[in-house]
């Protein structure tokens, strides 16, 4: 076979969505092992040079992206509407998601004091969010979780990735700082 990391670089490129390495090691006939390193070693090298993608995992997928240092010029060739965003109270019941999953909507009610449904919904329509089982109870309530698409629009390796306490913390001081000079 010829150049694996050309193969990979193509069908990434070509499929433009996240691609697991199980997935690519099936279409080049080589074991998961080898494509994950292989995959591993783009990752760095697109890291070193400097190029305008940049190569992302998100939990065993990966995919092309341009570097965020770009985003002004692309913005300026793509007349593209911007999505809406994500209102307050659905980026609290994310947090929540994030952080407690698996969750049920009863729970992210307790914490948030307030009905949760249509930022519920909202969250799993925009596939950010979803159902990730039942609990053992009565009525057997639906669990939610994170999905890889969360993963990819907050630019997270896994979910380990997401900032602790201290962090977020240490994030809202320095905003603060910045705010009032």
């Amino acid at each position: 076979m010829t150049n694996l990391k050309s193969i990979i670089e193509s069908l990434l490129f070509v499929w433009g969505e996240p691609l697991s390495y199980k997935e690519i090691a099936k279409v080049v006939e080589r074991e998961n092992s080898e494509v994950k390193r292989t995959l591993e070693e783009m990752k760095e090298e697109y890291e070193r040079n400097d190029r305008g993608l940049e190569l992302k995992s998100y939990s065993g997928d990966y995919q092309f992206v341009t570097k965020k240092e770009n985003f002004d010029y692309i913005n300026k060739l793509v007349d593209k509407k911007r999505k809406k965003k994500l209102s307050n109270s659905a980026m609290e019941v994310l947090s929540i998601v994030a952080y407690k999953q698996p969750v049920t909507r009863m729970e992210i009610e307790e914490i948030r004091g307030v009905k949760s449904n249509s930022s519920i919904d909202s969250l799993v329509n925009r596939n950010l969010i979803e159902e990730v089982g039942r609990l053992d109870k009565m009525g057997k309530p639906i669990l939610y979780g994170t999905t890889k698409e969360f993963l990819r629009v907050f630019s997270l390796d896994s979910l380990k990735s997401l900032p602790n306490l201290k962090e977020i913390e240490l994030m809202l001081e320095d905003e603060e700082e910045n705010e009032n000079k």
